[in-house]
């Protein structure tokens, strides 16, 4: 059981369009974990940020965060029976 200050209580959500938006998250956070100080990744976005493949890599890793989610919540199957 997550503790009440954890940023990622649950993988589930409403709608699938709140499971995308937590899959964002999922993704920035992978990022800032990984790289905690923020001067850093404020350098190394004005690198990708004008770079087409890197945008392109960015929406994959938010697409497989998405996926995960969607899997969790069964593909949102059960918030229509």
């Amino acid at each position: 059981m997550a503790d009440a200050g954890s940023w990622l209580p649950t993988l589930k959500t409403d709608t699938p369009e709140a499971g995308y938006q937590l899959a964002l998250k999922l993704s920035r956070m992978a990022v800032k974990l990984t790289q905690p100080s923020a001067e850093v990744r404020d350098e190394l976005r004005t690198q990708y940020e004008r770079d087409s493949g890197e945008l392109i890599e960015i929406a994959h890793v938010v697409a497989v965060n998405f996926q995960t989610v969607a899997a969790a919540n069964d593909y949102w199957r059960s918030a229509r029976a």
